[in-house]
């Protein structure tokens, strides 16, 4: 990569991820950035991420190679016009927002096609913040590089390798598939998790039976219910085209499911298992998303004195740390009593191999 300095517009979990990857993988690289909050960027120049702190947009990107917008999506577009003044000649603009449309039309309609190429790492966490941002957090996950209609293929090249440098996968796409693309399989899916959720609140006794049996299917299925609904209403209105489209073939297809639910149709109930289940079996469980991937199994133990204590000692002799531990109440697929969760891959599959040598039975998730 032959950037010498990046700027940073915003310095969250992504913006953050990024700076702290960089840093990682090319101390050598200046880092400069801005957000609203001082305290977090004062953070981040005591943990030698950034190196100079900017005061707002201003003369110091000059000296940029490559820019980063990591606002909410609905502000990045609006960087574009006060950056523009100070880009040096080469120097290009990239953003991370997970919708693309709005961003590349304001770029077309400032003429600046030949300076931006648009970006989006498809990693990130329930939490946000700096705070929770990790030089890691990009490995292994796609990142969706979107091209303007002036970007040269240098420029997408330059992305390209900053993609890499941070342990991603590069994935060139025209933003309006892009759109259309994560309004199935991330924007719809949000919705349908916070539906569900509601649905159940709502459908539940007094006693809170579902609330108290919630496991296994509906837990996993619901997760991503836990993410921040300020930034989930922003990408739902940024995205609400594509959106509005995959939802009204969401809805078809649960009405017809509903027809062969009520009029007993074995055989289409069959086909719409069986058919899900072999696609959902051809996609990777190693691949990253908006979420965190959740590193976890489950153990069959006893519950008696000492279990958890001498799995911990098992586990903590070989330095393994465990993110979480907690029991299963509900068992319905046939998981283990106990279920334990890693901070990341490498952790779950040294945990694994070392329970396995004391002959637990161990499920994957």
């Amino acid at each position: 990569m032959a950037e010498q300095t990046i700027g940073f517009i915003g310095l969250g979990l992504i913006g953050g991820s990024i700076a702290k990857g960089l840093k990682r993988a090319r101390p050598d690289i200046s880092i400069m950035a801005y957000m609203r909050s001082r305290s977090r960027l004062e953070q981040a120049k005591r943990d030698g991420i950034v190196d100079i702190i900017l005061d707002g947009v201003g003369q110091e990107l000059a000296a940029c190679d490559m820019v980063f917008l990591c606002t909410p999506v609905e502000y990045n577009a609006g960087y574009l016009k006060s950056i523009r003044p100070y880009l040096k000649p080469g120097a290009i603009i990239t953003d991370v927002g997970s919708t693309k449309t709005s961003i590349h039309e304001e770029v077309l309609r400032l003429g600046m096609e030949h300076v931006f190429v648009g970006g989006h790492p498809m990693a990130g966490s329930e939490k946000t913040g700096y705070e929770h941002s990790t030089d890691h957090l990009l490995e292994n996950a796609y990142y969706i590089i979107t091209p303007a209609e002036g970007s040269t293929s240098e420029q997408v090249e330059r992305v390209k390798q900053v993609a890499k440098l941070l342990g991603a996968i590069p994935m060139v796409l025209d933003y309006r598939e892009h759109d259309r693309a994560v309004a199935a399989v991330s924007h719809l899916p949000h919705l349908a998790a916070s539906c569900l959720v509601n649905l159940v609140k709502e459908a539940d006794g007094p006693d809170e039976t579902m609330k108290r049996i919630a496991a296994g299917g509906f837990k996993d299925i619901t997760r991503i219910a836990s993410s921040s609904p300020e930034m989930w209403e922003q990408i739902c209105m940024a995205n609400c085209g594509p959106i509005s489209d995959i939802l009204e073939q969401y809805i078809a297809s649960l009405s017809q499911v509903l027809q062969e639910i009520r009029n007993r149709q074995e055989r289409s109930i069959y086909r719409l298992l069986e058919e899900s289940r072999d696609y959902r079996n051809s996609i990777t469980d190693r691949a990253k998303g908006a979420l965190e991937p959740d590193y976890s199994f489950s153990v069959d133990i006893v519950d008696e004195a000492g279990a958890i204590s001498t799995l911990s000692v098992i586990l903590a002799a070989k330095g393994i740390n465990i993110k979480n531990i907690g029991i299963n109440n509900n068992r319905e697929r046939g998981e283990g009593a106990l279920r334990i969760t890693f901070y990341d891959e490498a952790s779950l599959e040294a945990a694994w191999a070392q329970l396995a040598k004391y002959h637990y039975e161990l499920f994957r998730q």
